[in-house]
C-alpha cells in the first residue's frame, strides 16, 4: 500500500464480513511473527496485519519519521483505505505501544486493545543492553542474531525460527536502531496505563510470566485502566505469539467473544 511517506506491506486473511482484528508486530519483527495465530483467529475474524514502516516487507527510508505516533497514523490510514470503520487492535511488545498510539489518535476507529508483553513504562525494563556492530550489518550470523534477541523467549528448548531472524536481517541498520529508539521514546514520554486510562477502551493485557525483557509483575500496573483484564501465562517469555500460539490465541479470542456478547 503506497502512503505519502512510503510503502507499507498489508495482508488480509479471513472472511471480509467478520469483525476486524488488526495485528501489530513488535520491534525487530514483522507481520510474519503472527503466522501461527492467524489460522486460529480467522475462524471468527477478518485479520489484517501490517509491517510498520522500517520493518519486514515495508519500505525502510532513511529520511522518514519512525516515531510511534507517525507509525500509528500510517496504520490508521491503511484501515481507512480498506474501508475499516471499527477494529480491535492487538500488539506484541512495542506493537502494543503502537496500538496505544492508534487508540489515542483514532478513538473512533479503535474499539478495544490487546497488549501482549508490552512494558507499561521504562521502569519495568530489565533486559541487559544488547548491541550489534554497525560494520557487521547485515552480515551478522544466525547465532549473533539469536544472542541479540535472547530476551525474546525463556521457554526451554525454544529457538527463534530462521525466517523470523531473516526478517530482522532484512532491516537496515538505521531502521533497526531508529524504530527501537522511537518505541523507547514513546513509553518514556508517558506511561501506557496513563495514556490508556482516559480512553475508556476495553483492554486485555497478556503477559508471559518468564519475560526477560520486561518485569512481568509490571503487568499489574495496567489495572490502573478501568476494567482492564490481565492474563499471566506461566512458562512463557516475551513472545507468547511464537512460543505458544494456541494459548495466546485462546486468551485473545475469549476476550473478543466477550466483547461481542456484550455488544450483542
Amino acid at each position: 500500500m503506497s502512503l505519502d511517506d512510503g510503502e507499507i506491506y498489508v495482508r488480509q486473511d479471513g472472511p471480509q464480513d467478520a469483525p476486524v482484528l488488526l495485528l501489530i508486530h513488535g520491534n525487530a519483527s514483522s507481520a510474519r511473527s503472527w503466522d501461527e495465530l492467524v489460522p486460529m483467529l480467522t475462524r471468527s475474524h477478518r485479520v489484517i496485519r501490517i509491517d510498520l514502516l522500517g520493518y519486514g516487507r515495508s519500505a525502510k527510508p532513511a529520511d522518514r519519521s519512525y516515531a510511534l505516533p507517525d507509525q500509528a497514523r500510517r496504520a490508521g490510514t491503511a484501515m481507512d483505505r480498506l474501508g475499516v470503520e471499527r477494529v480491535i487492535v492487538a500488539g506484541q511488545s512495542s506493537g502494543g505501544a503502537a496500538a496505544t498510539a492508534l487508540a489515542e489518535q483514532r478513538p473512533d476507529l479503535v474499539a478495544a486493545l490487546v497488549l501482549i508483553n508490552t512494558g507499561p513504562h521504562l521502569g519495568a525494563y530489565i533486559a541487559p543492553a544488547a548491541a550489534i556492530d554497525p560494520s557487521q550489518w547485515p552480515g551478522v550470523t544466525d547465532d549473533q542474531l539469536r544472542q541479540f534477541a535472547s530476551s525474546w523467549s525463556s521457554r526451554p528448548g525454544y529457538q527463534i525460527r530462521l525466517e523470523i531472524l531473516n526478517e530482522v536481517r532484512a532491516m537496515t541498520f538505521h531502521s533497526l536502531t531508529a524504530t527501537t529508539q522511537a518505541s523507547r521514546d514513546y513509553v518514556q514520554e508517558r506511561a501506557l496505563p496513563d495514556r490508556l486510562a482516559p480512553l475508556g477502551k476495553p483492554l486485555l493485557v497478556i503477559f508471559g510470566e518468564e519475560d526477560r525483557r520486561w518485569r512481568s509483575s509490571s503487568a499489574a500496573d495496567y489495572r490502573a485502566v478501568p476494567g482492564a483484564r490481565v492474563e499471566m501465562l506461566p512458562g512463557l517469555g516475551h513472545t507468547p505469539i511464537l512460543e505458544d500460539p494456541a494459548r495466546t490465541a485462546s486468551c485473545l479470542l475469549a476476550f473478543t467473544a466477550a466483547l461481542a456478547a456484550r455488544q450483542g
